[in-house]
């Protein structure tokens, strides 16, 4: 019967896999780092929409009575 999991004798064999794993893992780290900075400006373009809309709203206006 073969063995389920494979365990190499040699363990260079291991290091093309832990170099993908770290090549994988800068790039998750990467891809966070970009999406929060991104996350930020947007949020930061959305409230400054929101306060024009509030000041817009807040202003006289000689239909109110």
């Amino acid at each position: 019967m073969m063995e389920f999991l494979y365990f190499p004798d040699d363990k260079s064999e291991y290091i093309p896999a832990v170099i993908t794993l770290i090549i994988f893992m800068i790039g998750a780290a990467v891809m966070m780092y970009i999406l929060y900075k991104k996350s930020k400006k947007e949020e930061k373009l959305i409230n400054q929409q929101y306060k024009q809309i509030i000041e817009k709203d807040d202003s006289p206006s000689l239909n109110k009575k």
